[in-house]
């Protein structure tokens, strides 16, 4: 062997020998389930992602905020809005409430009126439209049904492809699903306290109060009668001829020439 040959060979042999780069490590397989600290780049996204950053957007992380603003709770709820979905099954006011409570609360206004009902915190998170938080027993076809998706379940799992993962047919419980724009208004969850019992209607305006029913049926007062005038005194007519009653007033004269002894039986004649 020549030596330029001995040279190449063993050139060859010290690229080979040389440690080859491990391949870059393939993307994660987006997981099913809500939204968790791993995809928000925010350190509040540890606590219940994005309930947590909203509240600590909204109340600081404060879950009994109640700072005279006319808004309560970690949510920060206006109160129409916590009577309105169903609030009032767990306290009458949000910062009354558990954090678990307003949270369920917050999920019927999330799916009614998404998350422009809280417009600045929201933007923060990049947060927008509306959600359907999934609950035991609900698929994708009967969500879809429930809102009246446009392309039934495949455009609802097109949708949310990365948070619902390989397998449309299987649901986690408490997955945000976004919903597309022109959903209907779905089926009202309406919150039931401590989870269970019968279910809260949703509180109406208060109408205002109607009189109390009488216990007697009741009719229509008559109109108080006028008095009457007094009849006028009845004069007495004084008749004409000698029958006429003769008062004490009226002393009688007598003839002197007559007798003073008249018949007991006859009137004395004039």
């Amino acid at each position: 062997m020549s030596i330029k040959r001995m040279r190449y060979a063993a050139v060859v042999a010290a690229v080979l020998a040389l440690p080859v780069p491990a391949e870059a490590a393939a993307p994660p397989t987006p997981a099913s389930g809500p939204a968790t600290a791993d995809r928000a780049p925010y350190a509040c996204a540890k606590d219940r992602w994005p309930w947590g950053c909203v509240a600590k957007c909204e109340s600081s992380g404060r879950w009994n905020a109640n700072t005279g603003n006319g808004f309560y709770g970690g949510l920060q709820f206006w109160q129409p809005t916590w009577r309105t979905f169903g609030g009032l099954a767990y306290a009458r006011r949000a910062d009354l409430a558990t954090r678990d409570e307003q949270i369920k609360v917050a999920e019927e206004v999330l799916r009614v009126q998404g998350w422009k009902a809280w417009p600045v915190c929201s933007k923060r998170y990049g947060l927008a439209g509306r959600a359907h938080v999934v609950r035991p027993g609900e698929s994708l076809a009967s969500i879809a049904r429930s809102y009246r998706v446009k392309g039934g379940w495949k455009a609802l799992y097109k949708l949310n492809r990365q948070l619902v993962g390989a397998r449309p047919d299987r649901l986690n419980v408490g997955t945000m699903l976004r919903l597309p724009k022109g959903a209907g208004p779905g089926r009202r969850l309406t919150a039931q306290a401590g989870g269970g019992g019968k279910p809260t209607p949703t509180p109406s305006r208060p109408s205002r109060p109607s009189s109390p029913t009488p216990s007697v049926p009741w009719t229509q007062p008559a109109q108080p009668t006028q008095p009457t005038q007094p009849a006028q005194p009845v004069l007495p007519v004084a008749s004409a001829g000698p029958s006429a009653p003769v008062t004490s007033a009226s002393p009688v004269l007598v003839d002197p020439s007559l007798s003073l002894s008249p018949s007991p039986s006859r009137s004395p004649r004039r």
